[in-house]
């Protein structure tokens, strides 16, 4: 890889320009546009999950977006393996990299390594969809207290989907989550081979963007992109169908929201997931160097310039 090619990754919350900022930057470095957004690999999802535009797909080259089924997992250890392969394919061609997302565990797994933890048998991961879909987040503390408290005491215990995560491994591997990334390879992309960024924005600034952008999804068909999933079979535990706003519009489908209350339901839940983002920015990527959002898009001359060294 030479210093022309020097992959850029930017990490950043929903909302916060990070795909007009790519694009913009991939037309000025010769660039192509790599997707570390854990909901935006799904084919479902081009209004809900605000994927690039056709348009935009078009102008330059656009990778692992969209290119997952509904009814398929997709896990950090598949996009790892995906993107080293994109990463290499662009070196070839003389593309530099342009990594972008709001998936945290992506960046964590691409620049830190990534434990190889076995494939979680279809049977237990059942059993942990049924439990956390009866609101049993207790039940996985409970378990977690008793057989891995080393992993239960670095985990986001208001979050159920982590610990799932964490009941699975132990119950099907006998080890902790701790244990296992203690076995991590190194990185595919180590700090000196990338340059990373994180977009930085005030709170009140994002909120308006993002109440703002899902009445533009609104406006673009976000309804009748639920209800084609719901054609299909909706199933609240896929992991396509964790996109933020699907629940909500499925629940007015289904006469138990009225629109109103399903649109402004769904903007809390970005907005809460863009304070988790944000939070996992600031304790995990602490040697990130931060970019100004509220600026980036419009005027990526800064960008530009950082690139410049490092080129």
């Amino acid at each position: 890889m030479t210093n022309s090619t020097l992959p850029v990754l930017i990490a950043g919350p929903t909302a916060s320009g990070k795909s007009a900022l790519a694009l913009a930057l991939a037309r000025q470095t010769r660039g192509c546009i790599i997707n570390a957004d854990a909901i935006q690999v799904y084919d479902c999802w081009r209004v809900l999950s605000a994927r690039p535009s056709p348009e935009e797909e078009a102008e330059v080259p656009h990778f692992l977006y969209g290119h997952i089924g509904y009814c398929d997992s997709y896990s950090t250890g598949q996009w790892l393996r995906d993107v080293q392969q994109r990463i290499k394919t662009a070196d070839a061609a003389g593309q530099r990299p342009i990594i972008i997302g709001g998936t945290g565990l992506y960046f964590s797994a691409l620049t830190q390594g990534l434990a190889e933890i076995p494939e979680t048998p279809d049977e237990l991961r059942a059993q942990g969809n049924d439990i956390r879909l009866a609101g049993g987040r207790q039940d996985f503390i409970d378990y977690l207290q008793s057989n891995d408290p080393e992993t239960l005491g670095r985990i986001d215990v208001q979050n159920p989907a982590r610990l799932q995560r964490a009941w699975e491994v132990h119950k099907g591997t006998g080890a902790g989550l701790v244990e296992w990334h203690r076995r991590t390879p190194s990185p595919v992309l180590p700090p000196q081979n990338s340059i990373r960024l994180v977009m930085d924005c005030d709170r009140d600034w994002l909120a308006d963007r993002i109440d703002r952008r899902f009445d533009l999804m609104m406006a673009d068909g976000a309804l009748s992109e639920v209800q084609k999933v719901c054609d299909l079979g909706w199933e609240p535990h896929r992991p396509a169908s964790q996109a933020i706003g699907a629940r909500e519009l499925v629940a007015h489908l289904d006469g138990e929201l009225a629109i109103n209350d399903a649109i402004e339901r769904a903007k809390a839940q970005s907005r809460q997931y863009a304070k988790r983002q944000r939070t996992w920015f600031r304790n995990r990527m602490k040697d990130w160097q931060r970019i100004d959002a509220t600026t980036a898009a419009a005027a990526p001359e800064t960008v530009l310039a950082i690139i410049s060294q490092r080129s």
